[in-house]
């Protein structure tokens, strides 16, 4: 398998295109992921996060928020969320070769790949292939859906269905609004969601983080707070569930680290491997590809020297 996020023009002035090498292995898997598709026009395009975050809309969506400029989100999520669907074509692109013995090219599109992240509920009116019905989920542009103050702090809830919206009202003292006709089904509360959430927000500031979250949690209702980043090392159940790990690296010292999320119950994963150092795996990786021992030698030793 071959993974690599040069531009396409790159990788085949390299010799590494899937055209060059697919002859070579017919099982191999090739996997990259570029700013662009290799047929459009911007297939050698250099892209990152930020570029890929501005013209797939999503920093628009901010501006469409609270009509300010344009802004990004204070995370690489282009990058992120493109690596993961990455990994997860690869996945797939590997259990077709177990059933039919043959390897193939993946390619992820980045820009294409967001814009599909971002219209999976913005495309809104326009899937009926109707614009002027409006794009944009509107529940996502109102200025209420944010963590909601309370007394002492802010905390984070969400109702979706009529009967969670039936017991958050209950449990805010408000049971009434249940039976409003703006609020008392879903298609009605889309129409109306920014009145109601002003309506939940003055209701909250009545109590404390605390009494809110028990009021909350006895009526099954989703919440949860609001956790700064320091917040994170300090929480009780993630160090219940031991995500947070300590490691000694042969040449950093000590290191924090985080545990692999997701669970399997026959191949646990496990962090095995701590953050190489420059050149560490060199030597593997090309006795891997088939070098010869000489000429890995006489790469390295470019390498470590600066040489070209």
């Amino acid at each position: 398998m071959l993974v690599h996020n040069m531009r396409v023009g790159a990788a085949e002035r390299l010799g590494l295109s899937y055209a060059a090498l697919a002859p070579r292995n017919p099982r191999l898997i090739h996997a990259s992921a570029t700013g662009f598709r290799k047929d459009g026009r911007h297939r050698d395009r250099p892209a990152f996060d930020d570029v890929i975050q501005g013209m797939s809309g999503l920093a628009a969506l901010n501006a469409m928020r609270d009509g300010g400029e344009p802004r990004y989100v204070p995370s690489a999520i282009a990058d992120k969320f493109c690596g993961h669907v990455l990994a997860s074509a690869v996945a797939m692109a590997l259990y077709r070769r177990e059933r039919t013995g043959r390897g193939q090219e993946v390619h992820v599109p980045m820009l294409e790949t967001m814009i599909s992240f971002n219209l999976a509920e913005h495309l809104w009116g326009g899937v009926l292939d109707d614009p002027s019905l409006g794009l944009g989920y509107g529940r996502m542009f109102t200025p209420y859906r944010r963590p909601f103050p309370t007394s002492d702090g802010h905390l984070c809830l969400m109702a979706n269905s009529d009967d969670q919206w039936q017991r958050l009202l209950v449990a805010l003292g408000r049971p009434d609004l249940a039976e409003d006709p703006r609020f008392a089904r879903l298609a009605q509360r889309a129409l109306n969601i920014g009145a109601l959430y002003a309506i939940v927000e003055e209701l909250m500031r009545t109590r404390s983080t605390a009494e809110w979250q028990a009021r909350l949690d006895a009526a099954d209702v989703p919440n949860g707070p609001v956790h700064g980043l320091a917040d994170l090392l300090e929480d009780d159940y993630l160090a219940e569930t031991g995500f947070f790990r300590r490691v000694e690296h042969p040449s950093e010292g000590r290191m924090l680290v985080t545990a692999v999320p997701v669970d399997f119950s026959e191949s646990p994963g496990a962090v095995r491997l701590l953050p190489p150092r420059l050149g560490e795996h060199t030597g593997e990786v090309l006795r891997e590809a088939g070098l010869p021992e000489a000429e890995i030698c006489d790469l390295i030793g470019r390498e470590t020297s600066g040489g070209q």
